[in-house]
């Protein structure tokens, strides 16, 4: 009777099976399971998978950043660290993807498939085994992870992650935040007035923090001395740590900069400063080479510039004469010394500004207009008769072919410059 309770107990169990059938299967079935420990993951799948493919997971919510939390959290928890795969007790290629291992067993430690390239290599995801496993094809095994792809910008992401240096944001760093980088060359002359002054920090600032109070540009008003009481504060147009790369303060410049020395200040001490995200001072102190910073927290980061536009020089009455005049207009039966048309002698240079500069037309109609008005080329009657503005009385000057624009456009910026000689 006992030997009959246990057969009816199997067959309930496995309904339909016979039990020497069964006794059979069981080794059968211990040697594959046995199997998933031999090797890798990538190996086991192809023994284990005779059936059909497992459920993809749920696809990673868009606008996650790329820090290891959020990575964790959207990435590898949902779809790493997952039974038969990167956790419990089978683990492909000994990799632990869990929240509590992922960090030390990604970051800087060796692949077990691929020789001499690191699982996360930090700042070089192209050398990282996991963007190649992620990308595939061309790794060890099956592209990662078997269930499907992950999304193009969610690689992408990883990428980033890396390429900032693969740092753990769940541990409080041990160093205060510091100044990397500053778009302009501290020390440096400009020649051309920037648009707006970046500063780049290891890692992010706490934005509120980062305004007019503690992000400051001065000019020294014309001595190079800061700190005299003189000094000129310059009131940016807006202030900002932006959303696409918060680890960057941007000051936006209100209008050009005049030639000056400048100041730049990233305050780390006083009243207002800035702080990265646990309240924690910037270590601004700048000795020349970055990062800023003399290892404790506190200090301000300063920095100066000059502004030095060059001088413009417009063209000169000897160049004017030597392109226009001369060829196109001091010509025979023109305004030569001979023929003086219109009484008008445009024979040299000298001559020109004689009979050019200050002095009135004797047209008709026109005679209360100058034939150059110093600093005023709208009003000058060389211009209206080179341009055939419709108020000149007679033909464009000079008649036949006109001149280039261009060239009439050196003419106004010499009158707009005083017309001098």
């Amino acid at each position: 009777m006992a030997a009959l309770s246990a057969i009816s107990m199997k067959r309930r169990i496995f309904p339909g099976v016979q039990t020497p059938w069964l006794l059979l299967a069981l080794p059968i079935m211990a040697a594959s399971l046995s199997a998933c420990y031999e090797t890798s993951y990538d190996e086991a799948v192809k023994k284990l998978n005779n059936g059909p493919p497992p459920p993809p997971p749920p696809p990673p919510p868009g606008g996650f950043g790329p820090t290891f939390s959020e990575i964790q959290a959207n990435v590898f928890t949902p779809s790493c660290a997952t039974s038969n795969c990167h956790a419990g007790t089978l683990l492909g290629g000994g990799l632990d993807l869990t929240a509590a291992s992922s960090y030390a067993m990604l970051v800087g430690v060796a692949s077990t498939q691929s020789a001499g390239v690191q699982r996360v290599n930090p700042g070089n995801p192209n050398n990282s085994y996991l963007v190649q496993k992620l990308e595939g094809p061309g790794t060890t095994g099956n592209r990662m992870p078997p269930s499907g792809a992950l999304p193009a910008a969610t690689i992408t992401t990883i990428r980033q992650w890396i390429t900032d240096g693969a740092i753990d944001d769940r541990v409080a760093p041990s160093t205060p935040i510091r100044v990397t980088s500053l778009s302009i060359v501290p020390g440096s002359t400009l020649t051309t007035s920037p648009n707006q002054i970046t500063a780049g920090f290891d890692r992010d600032p706490d934005a509120s923090t980062v305004n007019a109070n503690t992000f400051i540009l001065q000019r020294s008003n014309n001595d190079g001395v800061f700190g005299d009481g003189d000094d000129i504060a310059i009131t940016a147009a807006s202030i900002s740590v932006p959303g696409a790369n918060p680890r960057n303060a941007v000051f936006t410049l209100n209008g050009t900069l005049a030639d000056d020395t400048y100041r730049i200040r990233l305050l780390g001490s006083g009243a207002s400063i800035i702080m990265d995200q646990a309240a924690n001072a910037l270590d601004g102190e700048f000795s020349g080479n970055f990062p800023s910073g003399n290892g404790v927290a506190g200090g301000d980061f300063a920095v100066q510039f000059t502004m030095s536009a060059p001088v413009v020089l417009g063209p000169t009455l000897d160049q004017i004469q030597a392109v226009i005049f001369t060829p196109s207009c001091a010509t025979a039966g023109c305004h030569n010394a001979g023929s003086q048309a219109a009484g008008l002698s445009l024979a040299d240079a000298d001559t020109s500004f004689l009979e050019l500069v200050g002095q009135f037309s004797n047209q008709v109609g026109q005679t209360n207009v100058m034939l150059v008005a110093p600093n005023d080329p709208n009003n000058s009657y060389l211009i209206h008769k080179m341009e055939n503005a419709a108020s000149i009385t007679g033909n464009r000057m000079p008649p036949g072919v006109a001149i280039p624009q261009a060239d009439i456009n050196q003419v106004r910026l010499w009158i707009s410059n005083g017309a001098l000689r």
